[in-house]
């Protein structure tokens, strides 16, 4: 099927061919036409699957300029809302549509003045809810409402936050629902929220011909001086290294930076400035390595990525299989290297139950072990470090080792004292976008995470 068979708008058409794309994704041929129909729509897809443009097109579709917020896309990070606004923003453009992204972590001000002058909004819970209760947004019109990343929005302990948003919502409206995953938080949501929704359901893509997934069997004391000779010696592209918390993932980069190689942390617990700022390196070469939790990168379309390595095993086979679904794309090869050490050794069993996930062990090659530090004095200086990352360009400056003073600490022997919030509920929320200031609210739950 080709997109000019999709019977959309001639302007969004253009826009579409202008950027070369002609044949419609999976979960783009199956969604596009009932949501252009009216339907509520349930989409079971990956990231990099295309959701943003099969959810995103007929929206702009439905949309007249002028007439006050119309659509709403809700997204449980701020790096998946800015992502998500910029390619609504880039096809809206073609009909004079104007988008206003909504997050925490920056003024108020400037956002209540772009939800006046736009027809879609595109927001984390959280900050919406601050303008709710401020009233400072009018969402009497809309008409057509998608919850993207649903399975993450519940993970992170946003449950309340979308069922009080959409008690602000009409009644009346088409709602689409994507998510990886289909957990019971999001069956709760789609049997609640949606009118008989149709279930459409597209598989990561992922070319398994040209993904090699291994794993190397490695003592917890060498696991970190492993990558750094994989990273240096075995990934020529772009690398992305997922670890299990935010402590973890700014101790890895600080250490990767003391060994000369380039690599910039991605996680709930960075201000906005840098996360973006870590997204925009990656997408324009100027660093090579990106070391993230699931949950900063969840719904990233990050292009060109030759390896994915988790240093931390991930607890599920759903979260293996969306980690590695980040390489391996458009014809090029990939490789999924998992690190596994005595800590990682049930998560590891737990993916394995999924009898399609086919992992081949290796034998561990011959690397120089490299000092990894735990020091407490290193983590709390990691910010004036993080304002150096990516200056120099590309990952490598060096392919020596360098060495550090003071006492060297095995890598399990961190508590994660700082790891992700939980609120009363159960939810995860590292990237909770709360602001640090109060205001009214219409609900009595406590705000304060």
């Amino acid at each position: 099927m080709k997109f000019e068979q999709l019977n959309l708008h001639p302007a969004l058409l253009k826009m579409l061919l202008a950027n070369q794309l002609t044949d419609p994704t999976a979960i783009q041929e199956k969604c596009l036409p009932p949501i252009q129909q009216g339907k509520d729509v349930v989409g079971q897809s990956g990231t990099g699957s295309g959701k943003t443009l099969a959810f995103g097109l007929p929206l702009l579709e439905k949309i007249k300029n002028g007439q006050g917020v119309q659509a709403l896309v809700l997204t449980p990070t701020r790096e998946l809302g800015v992502q998500v606004a910029d390619v609504i923003q880039t096809y809206g453009r073609a009909l004079s549509l104007r988008v206003a992204c909504i997050y925490g972590g920056v003024s108020l001000e400037p956002q209540v003045a772009a939800m006046r002058r736009a027809e879609i909004v595109v927001s984390t819970p959280g900050r919406l809810l601050d303008h709710i209760n401020r009233r400072n947004v009018d969402f009497t019109k809309i008409h057509f409402l998608v919850l993207d990343e649903a399975d993450k929005m519940f993970e992170m302990g946003f449950l309340e936050d979308v069922e009080e948003i959409l008690r602000y919502l009409p009644q009346e409206r088409q709602t689409a629902l994507f998510s990886a995953t289909i957990s019971e938080g999001v069956h709760h949501l789609i049997k609640k929220h949606l009118k008989n929704p149709l279930m459409l359901k597209a598989e990561i893509y992922v070319d398994k011909s040209l993904l090699h997934q291994k794993y190397y069997e490695v003592p917890m004391r060498d696991k970190f001086s492993l990558l750094v000779h994989l990273l240096k010696n075995a990934t020529p592209g772009l690398a992305i290294i997922f670890c299990a918390t935010r402590v973890e993932v700014d101790i890895v980069t600080w250490n990767l930076k003391k060994n000369n190689i380039e690599a910039m942390p991605i996680h709930g617990g960075l201000t906005q400035n840098r996360r973006l700022n870590a997204i925009d390196a990656l997408k324009n070469n100027n660093v090579g390595v990106l070391v993230a939790t699931d949950v900063a990168a969840r719904g990233l379309d990050i292009k060109n990525v030759s390896h994915v390595y988790n240093y931390d095993v991930p607890k599920t086979s759903e979260d293996y299989i969306h980690r590695i679904g980040r390489t391996a794309r458009a014809g090029e090869q990939g490789d999924a290297i998992t690190l596994l050490s005595e800590r990682d050794h049930e998560n590891f069993r737990n993916v394995l139950r999924d009898r399609s996930i086919k992992i081949e062990s290796s034998s561990i090659p011959q690397f120089e072990r490299v000092s990894f530090q735990r020091q407490r004095e290193h983590h709390d200086r990691f910010g004036g470090e993080r304002r150096g990352f990516g200056r120099n360009g590309g990952r490598n400056s060096s392919r020596g080792s360098s060495s550090f003073h003071g006492k060297s600490h095995r890598e399990g022997s961190s508590n994660d004292s700082q790891g992700p919030r939980r609120s009363s509920y159960g939810g995860r929320r590292e990237d909770s976008d709360r602001p640090s200031f109060g205001g009214p609210r219409r609900h009595s739950r406590s705000m304060t995470r």
